[in-house]
């Protein structure tokens, strides 16, 4: 380089040349440069055009208190109170709740509240004071005062859920209530002047007033208090055929049960209550002929009228002599139940217990414990009620097992409207051979029920069947009844009571004497305006045997 630069030194020109030629290019070579440099230019100004702006965002600053403490923070402008916690630390709890709401979109200076929020469950046991009944009895003399029961206090538990806010209780709520025992009442008799004559009488007469259950035995005037909760609803009330056990229901107001089905044992000096684990027994329960078992068929208690919807099951528990319980088998599903299913099904053992009598509005049928199956054997026209409830045709077996009477729905030929037709005849119905209409007209609420096989006059070997018949037939839904009985081939008829002329019979079922009454011969035991009568088969004399006004249902083995 320097020698270079030594040689030329001689020339002006000749040093700017050689200056310029330790770069190795002259100026034709930053001509051809010159479009390259200006593409380049041009292409770094178009790549800087089309790069995104470099913003920094914008940050609030917010403060938070939280379990006593304080934080400041600061959030990129449109967060959350959600995200504030977040960035903060803080855990939340499903039940915590913050001051604004955790999806509020945050603004510079803001300021956020936690509330811790907490709950607790009690359980406290609250007493349920027994009450005090008082009972008329005719056996005792009039004035006279005895303690038939100690009253005893029942249990309630009650849950109740407390809500807390930073430690501070705002709320106690009761979120459930269960009693664990029952109250029994004190109940008191007060003796009262016995008004009518006492009669012997076979067997035990059972009766269900004021809630309570009585046993007459031996004579009208021997009368035992044998369930005296005061609870019974008398939707069942039956004895069993050997007279040791009461079928009964009790409604305990229970929330969404309608009742509950029990046992007692009244042929022993202390009465003994079963609870039979069933609830919701509205139609049908019953023992069977050898007193071993109760069948029942149950429903679902629904808000709107009538107040259930039926299941159309039946169901059948085994009872030992001491109140043991087999577990519960089921014989029929929960089913349709047919037309006007929602209503439910009535049954009925057969005098053998092979075979249940199922009855619907709809028709009647069996069920076969060896088919294990029902089995339809008679159709009924339905009668449309345009309410809230269903007919189901009252029905009884014969002694031998070989008959069936029947109320039967009928509509004149040509009816326009055949469901809404009012007429109703009993008819026999046997098991092998055609219907025969026995009475014509009788009305819906007959309740045909057949005689024990009698042992003398007016049939001996033979069986009656009373029934109810209406006293105005074409309107026999709000109609009273009187007491008929027949031949059981529907001969000499007889409407035996109440008088004509006076007010007549409330729909039920009566309940023939299990024998002959002395000097009385066979009678029929009724509920007429609250208080039991007898009333002669013979003759048709009537006898009033109690007169407190309450009794509503009866069963006589």
């Amino acid at each position: 380089m320097l020698a270079r630069y030594v040689r030329n030194k001689s020339s002006s020109a000749g040093w700017r040349r050689q200056r310029e030629a330790p770069f190795g290019r002259g100026a034709a070579w930053q001509a051809r440069r010159l479009p390259w440099l200006l593409m380049t230019s041009l292409a770094v100004l178009l790549l800087s055009a089309c790069a995104s702006p470099q913003v920094t965002q914008a940050l609030i600053a917010v403060t938070l208190f939280a379990d006593g403490s304080t934080y400041r923070i600061e959030l990129p402008a449109g967060s959350t109170v959600q995200q504030a916690f977040d960035k903060a630390g803080v855990l939340l709890t499903e039940l915590d709740r913050s001051e604004p709401p955790l999806f509020t979109l945050l603004s510079d200076g803001a300021v956020i509240r936690l509330i811790r929020v907490r709950e607790e469950f009690e359980v406290e046991k609250v007493i349920i004071p027994f009450e005090r009944q008082i009972i008329q009895n005719e056996t005792l003399p009039v004035g006279e005062t005895r303690l038939s029961q100690p009253g005893e206090n029942g249990v309630r538990e009650i849950t109740y859920r407390r809500l807390f806010e930073n430690d501070q209780e705002i709320s106690r709520t009761e979120v459930k209530s269960v009693t664990i025992k029952e109250p029994a009442p004190e109940i008191w008799m007060v003796g009262s002047q016995a008004l009518f004559t006492s009669l012997p009488i076979p067997g035990r007469l059972a009766y269900l007033s004021a809630g309570n259950a009585w046993v007459m035995q031996s004579s009208t005037g021997e009368r035992k208090a044998v369930v005296t909760t005061g609870d019974l609803d008398g939707r069942i009330f039956s004895l069993s055929p050997d007279r040791r056990w009461l079928l009964f229901t009790r409604d305990l107001k229970q929330e969404g049960v309608i009742n509950t089905l029990w046992a007692a044992r009244v042929d022993t000096e202390k009465t003994t209550l079963v609870d039979l684990k069933a609830a919701n027994v509205v139609h049908f329960a019953q023992w069977s002929p050898d007193s071993k078992q109760v069948a029942y068929s149950t429903v679902e208690p629904r808000e709107a009228a009538p107040g259930w919807q039926a299941n159309n099951d039946l169901q059948l528990v085994r009872v030992s002599p001491g109140g043991l319980l087999a577990p519960t088998t089921t014989l029929v599903e929960t089913n349709a139940g047919g037309f006007y299913g929602w209503w439910g099904t009535d049954y009925a053992w057969s005098p053998a217990g092979d075979r249940l009598l199922y009855a619907r509005p709809d028709g009647i049928g069996f069920y076969d414990f060896e088919a294990e199956s029902l089995t339809p054997f008679y159709n009924l026209l339905p009668f449309r009620t345009g309410s809230n409830w269903a007919w189901t045709p009252g029905s009884s077996w014969a002694p031998n097992g070989g008959m069936l009477y029947l109320v039967d729905h009928v509509a004149p030929p040509g009816a326009p409207d055949a469901e809404a037709s009012q007429s109703f005849d009993l008819v026999a119905l046997p098991l092998e051979g055609a219907k025969v209409t026995l009475v014509s007209r009788v009305g819906m609420f007959a309740y045909p029920v057949v005689s024990p096989l009698l042992t003398e006059p007016p049939a001996p070997g033979d069986f009656m069947v009373a029934y109810l018949q209406s006293l105005s037939p074409e309107q026999s839904e709000n109609s009273r009844y009187r007491l008929a009985v027949m031949d059981r081939d529907g001969s000499n008829r007889q409407l035996l009571f109440p008088a004509e002329g006076v007010a007549g019979l409330e729909p039920q079922r009566v309940a023939w004497s299990p024998a002959p009454l002395e000097d009385e011969g066979y009678v029929i035991a009724l509920v007429y305006q609250g208080n039991i009568w007898l009333v002669s088969v013979q003759d048709g004399t009537a006898q009033q045997i109690t007169g407190d006004n309450l009794t509503v249902r009866i069963d006589w083995r």
